[in-house]
């Protein structure tokens, strides 16, 4: 995406732009009529467009050309040129996102510096479409553990094809992360990655949000599905969209078009679909609030995305990056972890999953005026109250127990605890409770826990 394309009726206009432009360093195409620009455009986009108004023997006139490519193509630069040249041809052209316009016969001076000024807008909105992926792909998918394992393998895999997506989890799991890296690691890396919250647009202004509109006032006004064009689109809680809605969705996944809000014509689309959505949309289905052919339309590759207890031992990994982030993003200070509060990290209870270790990460680096690691004093829901004076408070039904009875429930307790926090593993269990691995197994038998806590155990997958 590098080249000039010259679309020109006249071969002797056509040459002299393009030899004038080669002996200042620019690569060219050439075409004569609307469907050899076409043809060049689909092959390969162009950083810019010359184009002429006027084209004899075409299918398309420039304005039909340039109308075509800034829906499909919108960031490519198009000059308007033409023999012709008024006011009104000047304004069309401008409204319809036209770069800027030269009238025939023109200067040479002229069009170079219209050329060079087009070519710099090309290459910075390249440049900032980078930057947004690079800014995306900081923030990549972490984690060793076997369930995020499990996820990422499931996710490298379907990047190799355009097959439809639903992700499913609870809310903070990262399903909007897993959707981003598959299209940052498919064939539609370059293109956009557009998100649809179907939670957050209002009902009545849905298919306008997702088509857009077409009035005598404004004109087009594209929606987020014309915006995805050759990109992906992303429906995140996919279950809160409108019944009406959904049907229409499920018209534009068969037929790959639509017509905007208030116009005629039918708008083509190339779309990679991802949903998400943290109900059982079987259950929504019987309840008559989602349609089953949307569901068979969207549910091509299920996957689902584990919870933070579920991966437990991804914990560490994930606040070391988010530190970092934050240290980048927020100047906020870098600081390490204590292994006393990795592992009370590791332990807590995170609903809002990791979304909510997030949160806590930035709260703690924002509150906190040490440079030294991290300690427990500083994570939610360590703080004393000032009736305990530091100790633990047994809760009823434990003060009721005798002492061995208490010490057996404890026991289980924090041994399920630290094989949730290792991720099944009894060596490394065994390791920091200060047990030989035999006498913790015979533990764990003795206590009932042996195949009771969360993923299982294993032996030595170290």
């Amino acid at each position: 995406m590098t080249s000039i394309l010259i679309t020109d009726d006249e071969k002797d206009i056509r040459e002299l732009i393009g030899d004038i432009l080669k002996d200042e360093g620019f690569s060219v195409r050439l075409a004569s009529n609307s469907d050899e620009c076409m043809a060049e455009i689909n092959a390969d986009p162009p950083a810019l467009m010359i184009l002429d108004i006027w084209l004899k023997d075409s299918r398309m006139d420039g304005i039909d050309i340039l109308k075509s490519v800034k829906r499909d193509n919108p960031d490519i630069p198009i000059v308007i040129i033409s023999g012709h040249g008024n006011i009104e041809i000047a304004v069309a052209a401008i409204k319809q996102g036209a770069y800027d316009f030269i009238e025939k016969p023109f200067n040479i001076d002229q069009l170079m510096v219209v050329v060079t000024r087009a070519m710099e807008t090309s290459r910075l909105r390249r440049e900032n479409a980078d930057l947004r992926r690079r800014d995306v792909s900081s923030t990549d998918m972490l984690g060793s553990s076997a369930a995020f394992k499990a996820l990422k393998s499931h996710l490298e895999k379907v990047t190799k094809s355009n097959g439809r997506v639903m992700l499913t989890g609870p809310a903070g799991s990262g399903k909007e992360m897993a959707a981003r890296f598959i299209h940052q690691h498919s064939g539609r890396a370059n293109a956009a990655f557009v998100t649809v919250s179907s939670a957050t647009i209002e009902p009545d202004r849905m298919e306008e949000v997702l088509f857009g509109r077409e009035t005598s006032e404004r004109g087009v006004e594209k929606g987020l599905l014309e915006q995805a064009h050759g990109g992906v689109v992303y429906f995140d809680e996919v279950a809160d969209m409108p019944l009406g809605t959904q049907s229409k969705i499920l018209r534009v996944l068969t037929e790959q078009q639509f017509t905007r809000v208030g116009g005629n014509d039918k708008v083509r689309v190339d779309l990679r679909v991802i949903s998400s959505t943290t109900r059982d949309l079987r259950r929504e289905i019987g309840a008559g609030r989602f349609r089953q052919e949307l569901f068979d339309r969207l549910n091509v590759v299920p996957i689902s995305v584990p919870s933070l207890e579920e991966r437990r031992e991804d914990i560490p990994e994930l606040t070391r990056s988010f530190i970092e982030m934050f240290h980048r993003s927020q100047g906020l200070t870098l600081r390490d972890l204590t292994p006393e509060a990795e592992a009370m990290l590791q332990t807590m209870q995170w609903p809002g999953n990791v979304r909510q270790l997030r949160n806590v990460i930035e709260r703690v680096l924002i509150l906190g005026d040490g440079t030294g690691p991290i300690d427990t004093r500083e994570l939610p829901g360590h703080e004393p109250g000032p009736e305990t004076g530091g100790r633990m408070v047994l809760g009823g039904a434990m003060a009721t127990l005798p002492l061995r009875e208490a010490r057996e429930v404890f026991e289980r307790e924090y041994l399920i605890t630290q094989i949730n926090r290792f991720g099944g593993n009894i060596s490394r269990t065994a390791g920091f409770v200060g047990m030989e691995r035999s006498a913790l197994h015979r533990k764990l038998k003795s206590l009932g826990v042996v195949g009771g806590h969360k993923g299982g155990l294993g032996e030595d997958d170290d």
